[in-house]
């Protein structure tokens, strides 16, 4: 099809981005090209546009089938503002009346509609097929897919009878799209649309973006109010396993002025709704809620998400973590774990099957040893997944972050693998764990495993549980041993360990987190807002588009991300457009946004530009914006993430006094600088209350005036300007 190679021009036309993410490209080809398409892709890996796109070049219109009447809206409501008219796009399902559902169809037959989104109830309506049966359809594309599955994870029978209708309808091509299929899932929903020899694309479930922490679980509601306070502005979800301690939490976050509503299960529908709408279009910044939050919601620029309670299983957890940083842009994945929560959920097991406690028992496992680990957490999850990760460092996790020293483990790690091998691979870790710290119990005496030679080898040199549970905890991730995560998580030795115990080689690990008995002082909380990502922007621009663009979108009546997503707004902030031309080639915009929305952006944009003075880049499309609002940005992220100032004048290639002055400028300019993190290393109490009392009293801001008076031998210069931006920073700004 002669569309197909022009698709970076459409993408650029419709959505304002220059390139596709990973298959996207090669599965809309293989759409246009009129072949079924089978796609599982994480959460936030771009699936919509994987039928968006091909809709709006195709003739004729898409039916998109989708369960979720919240998220239909939002997707009709985004791919509007990509067109010209609002036409282009409707949705067809229960919530619309007689006169609603006419102009729908009136749209459609007379060509102007290319995506139609209905919920399977309704395509299941004799008007409806009557109807589309009568009209041009480029494709079907089922949303959701996994709902097609008895084995997903949740399932709707309407979707079983999905195939029937479309075949009602004619033959068309059908494109299924999931975010998570196991193989079982997968070989169900192809049977069941009758698309076998659909071509797959499975798309990697690393999410490089999000940042990855555990946390001990301690002062955890005094934690997660100070970090939602220092990420002002910014959307967020909580999630909580018990209805209970949503409300509870939302309350709190209420009283401590955060903008919170609570969401779960037990609320009725229009205050769900209602909670959904406000979240959406940021009346309000978080939500606290249980797993049943989340599925409908295609909000982009959910910043964190912050699990209070431990989840039952990894599935759980990166379903739940999935819903931050779609955009590609920051998203924070924080997570509080205590061992009391474990025992807690193994007690709610209790009086279900036992082959269900048993597998429900391995996956809470498997969430303790993420918990507990000191490997990288990407690496972690990847695998548990099936995905190899090639580093051992992410740089972008908590574990990987701090870069704690390693132990040499090879000689463990053979030790372990003869065990198993010794136990004829019938057993799971724990059992091994049990045999190698020589612990008797039942099973232990049952298959006189105490007779063992190895049994309690384990704690010779001092080397206790932990030492150990990570030492088949990277067995596994390396690849050594295998779980039979269908068998209940048997520990099976692999060729590769095989092949380890006649050429082993080195395995670095180190010790587990030992959460419950972790300090945790009023300083912690701080420390999560420690790593920050993005750009470098212009924090004052940003926070005023960011304004700008809630005022249009109440206007609109649209959620703010609709008009421009943080990301679009934070390249704006970099490179400074100034006409819708230029507008036009930031990531996300392209020319029909430019041309909807842009106007009272690049005013404002223009206004900035002349009241600071800025020097903006000659081409801003190829070039970064170098002038000195760059180095002042860089200065004010530096500081946010607590680097050392030498390290910070040394990247930015300025002496000491050179970044004093760009400092002095920040802070004159009105802009905080918290610095007290690097003055409080340099001086004591005291001393800086001295030097606090001297600014507050001096008739002159003068150093040499503060030198002669306090005496250069009690202070440097350094610390009198180290000080003096701090008092302007406190009290000034």
């Amino acid at each position: 099809m002669e569309v197909a190679a022009d698709l970076q021009v459409y993408l650029k036309k419709f959505f304002g981005f220059g390139k596709f993410k990973g298959d996207q490209e090669e599965i809309i080809t293989n759409v246009l090209a009129g072949n079924d398409t089978f796609v599982i892709m994480p959460t936030g890996g771009g699936k919509s546009l994987c039928y968006q796109l091909p809709a709006l070049i195709s003739e004729g219109t898409a039916i998109i089938v989708s369960p979720l009447i919240a998220l239909m809206k939002n997707q009709v409501d985004a791919i509007r503002n990509y067109g010209s008219e609002d036409g282009i796009a409707h949705f067809m399902n229960s919530s619309l009346n007689k006169s609603e559902i006419t102009r729908v169809k009136e749209d459609i037959v007379s060509g102007k509609t290319k995506l139609l989104y209905v919920a399977p109830e309704s395509l299941n309506k004799e008007e409806n097929i009557r109807f589309l049966t009568a009209i041009k359809i480029s494709f079907f594309a089922i949303d959701e897919a996994h709902c097609i599955s008895e084995w997903g994870h949740d399932f709707r029978p309407e979707y079983r009878k999905l195939r029937p209708m479309i075949e009602r309808i004619g033959k068309v091509p059908i494109i299924a799209l999931t975010a998570t299929a196991t193989p079982k899932v997968q070989q169900d929903i192809q049977k069941n649309l009758g698309m076998l020899k659909a071509r797959v694309f499975k798309s990697s479930f690393n999410r490089s973006n999000l940042y990855y922490e555990v946390r001990a679980k301690k002062n955890a509601i005094k934690e997660i109010i100070r970090y939602i306070k220092g990420q002002s502005g910014k959307s967020g979800i909580v999630y909580c396993l018990s209805r209970k301690k949503v409300e509870e939490l939302a309350e709190v976050l209420k009283v401590n002025g955060i903008k919170a509503l609570p969401y779960h299960a037990g609320l009725d529908a229009s205050t769900r709704a209602r909670t959904q709408d406000r979240f959406l279009m940021e009346d309000i910044d978080v939500i606290v809620a249980t797993i049943a939050f989340g599925m409908g919601i295609d909000k982009p620029d959910v910043r964190f998400v912050i699990h209070h309670d431990i989840p039952k299983s990894l599935e759980g957890y990166y379903q739940e973590t999935g819903r931050a940083g779609r955009d590609g842009g920051e998203g924070k994945c924080i997570v509080f774990y205590s061992y009391d929560d474990i025992l807690k959920l193994e007690k709610f097991m209790k009086g279900k099957p036992v082959a269900e406690q048993e597998i429900g028992r391995q996956l809470l496992m498997e969430t303790v040893s993420y918990a507990e680990s000191s490997a990288c957490r990407r690496k972690y999850l990847l695998h548990y997944f099936g995905e190899g990760y090639p580093s051992d460092n992410c740089k972008n996790c908590d574990n990987c972050l701090q870069n704690k020293p390693s132990i040499e483990a090879m000689d463990d790690v053979a030790r372990v693998i003869e065990v198993v091998l010794e136990v004829k691979e019938k057993f799971k870790d724990l059992h091994i764990l049990n045999i190698l710290m020589g612990h008797i119990n039942a099973a232990i005496k049952t298959y006189k495993h105490h007779e063992l030679e190895v049994f309690g080898k384990g704690i010779e040199d001092t080397k206790d549980e932990k030492y150990w549970s990570a030492v088949i905890r990277q067995a596994v991730i390396n690849g050594l041993l295998g779980k039979d995560i269908d068998n209940y998580g048997l520990l099976k030795v692999s060729k590769e360990g095989h092949l380890f115990l006649k050429k082993p080689f080195s395995v670095k690990i180190t010790p587990d987190h030992d959460y419950d008995n972790e300090d945790v002082n009023d300083d912690d909380a701080s420390n999560l807002s420690s790593h920050k990502g993005g750009h470098a922007t212009d924090p004052a621009l940003f926070s005023l588009l960011k304004d700008l663009v809630k005022k249009t979108a109440k206007l609109k009546n649209l959620p703010p991300y609709v008009i421009f997503s943080e990301v679009s707004l934070e390249e704006m902030a970099i490179h400074y457009p100034i006409t819708l031309e230029e507008l036009s080639h930031i990531s996300g915009v392209g020319q029909g946004k430019s041309q909807k929305f842009g106007k009272p952006f690049v005013d404002l944009i223009s206004k900035y530009v002349e009241d600071n003075e800025i020097e903006r880049a000659q081409d801003m499309i190829v070039k970064s914006v170098v002038n000195k609002s760059g180095i002042k940005v860089s200065i004010i992220q530096g500081i946010d993430r607590k680097l050392p100032l030498e390290d910070i004048a040394k990247s930015k290639g300025l002496k000491m006094p050179q970044l004093l002055n760009e400092m002095y400028s920040i802070v004159s300019s009105g802009t905080k600088l918290n610095i007290s993190y690097y003055v409080n290393e340099q001086m004591d109490s005291e001393r800086q209350k001295e030097l606090i009392e001297y600014f507050r009293e001096a008739q002159s801001d003068s150093i040499e005036d503060a030198l002669s008076e306090l005496g250069e031998s009690d202070f440097s210069e350094e610390e009198m300007h180290m000080m003096r931006i701090k008092f302007i920073s406190e009290f000034g700004n």
